[in-house]
């Protein structure tokens, strides 16, 4: 292997991709809009809930429960009798119906405690789940001030501590942003790789590099540095720009040794689009593969939900891909500010599977080449 061909081959991979408009607004966009729309538009509290309330018991307090649910998180609340609930439930009308029993406030000063019905509609799980916390905390803070108008002790007998660690706003930007970072790093990596040599292959330049002294080794190389250099500075630019800057998320430690992990991680994924490429005859065919590949990376990697709450089969299956360890890696570093004591099982893991993918895409490029011969 001659570095003096792997840096032109991977030169000429540069020039090709700065001739692809479409590829070119494809990185730009992916590192820049798209993390900014997928960061902001998760929803971080309710916005117009349907609220309907069954006041039976026409006391003050009950009025002040109704009067506490109010744009933008609840719509104005519909005032309706017991009979009309299932029904208006049943129409989707209402994602919530809380019903508040006759003599609630006498039974509450007579220290009896009453207890209110929330009724949810819980196909509507985002709002129904997010609702339901919202409105058992807004009622019983309603009724610790009614108290404590009244002359009674509104304190509970425990109270709980609550101290967020690592993100205290409880803001999901600052969630949706990295995940959605870590994503497009890996789609672009494979993209950029089984595209660059499916181009090749149409074009008929394949057959031009087997006529030149150079080794499959060295091509396949040179388009892994290339394709990996584009990724590594455009997600270097977005985290700088767009995360930090745009979207004022902070980062907690230490960037270079993130940028290490992720150029372990684009050696892993950038020969898997090869492979991927390899295995392809077509632009069309290499879409379809990308689809039943990069989904479940994706969303088995830990990034959308925690793997924790995964059947245990799925947990050790993902453990060879390559997305789970940089998942692992990305948020101890952003988030939590870990050092390289913490994460080097992560970066020996990543190295691991990168050189294993390496090794089969290169026997499967040997082999693709050989047949095009």
């Amino acid at each position: 292997m001659r570095p003096a061909n792997i840096l032109h081959l991977g030169v000429k991979e540069l020039r090709g991709l700065l001739r692809d408009p479409v590829m070119l607004f494809l990185i730009i966009y992916a590192f820049s809009l798209a993390i900014y729309t997928a960061a902001t538009a998760m929803p971080e509290t309710l916005n117009k809930a349907p609220i309907a309330i069954v006041d039976e018991d026409r006391s003050q307090l009950s009025q002040r429960i109704s009067d506490a649910f109010y744009p933008p998180h609840f719509m104005p609340p519909s005032l309706i009798s017991l009979r009309e609930m299932d029904a208006r439930m049943d129409a989707g009308l209402d994602t919530f119906a809380l019903t508040i029993p006759a003599s609630f406030q006498r039974n509450l000063l007579a220290g009896r405690n009453p207890s209110i019905q929330l009724n949810v509609d819980a196909t509507r799980m985002s709002q129904a789940f997010t609702g339901s916390g919202y409105i058992q905390i807004m009622v019983g803070n309603e009724i610790s001030r009614f108290l404590q108008a009244y002359g009674a002790d509104p304190t509970p007998p425990v109270e709980l501590a609550l101290r967020a660690r690592f993100n205290p706003q409880l803001n999901k930007t600052w969630f949706g942003a990295v995940m959605k970072l870590i994503d497009n790093v890996t789609m672009l990596s494979i993209i950029l790789t089984g595209a660059a040599l499916l181009r090749e292959r149409e074009h008929g330049t394949v057959e031009h590099l087997l006529a030149m002294p150079v080794t499959p080794l060295e091509i396949m190389t040179a388009k892994v540095w290339a394709m990996g250099l584009v990724v590594l500075l455009a997600t270097a630019g977005s985290l700088l720009l767009v995360v930090q800057g745009w979207l004022a998320v902070p980062i907690e430690g230490s960037l270079l040794l993130f940028l290490l992990g992720c150029t372990l991680h684009l050696f892993a994924t950038t020969s898997l689009g090869i492979f991927l490429g390899t295995l392809a005859r077509s632009m069309p065919q290499f879409g379809l593969l990308l689809m039943l590949v990069l989904l479940p990376l994706q969303i088995l990697s830990g990034g959308t939900t925690p793997r924790e709450s995964m059947p245990e089969l799925v947990r050790y299956l993902m453990m060879v891909a390559p997305n789970t360890h940089f998942v692992m890696l990305a948020q101890a570093v952003l988030y939590r500010g870990a050092g390289l004591a913490v994460v080097w099982p992560q970066l020996l893991s990543l190295t691991l599977i990168g050189s294993v993918l390496f090794s089969l895409s290169l026997a499967r490029f040997r082999t693709t080449i050989g047949t095009m011969a």
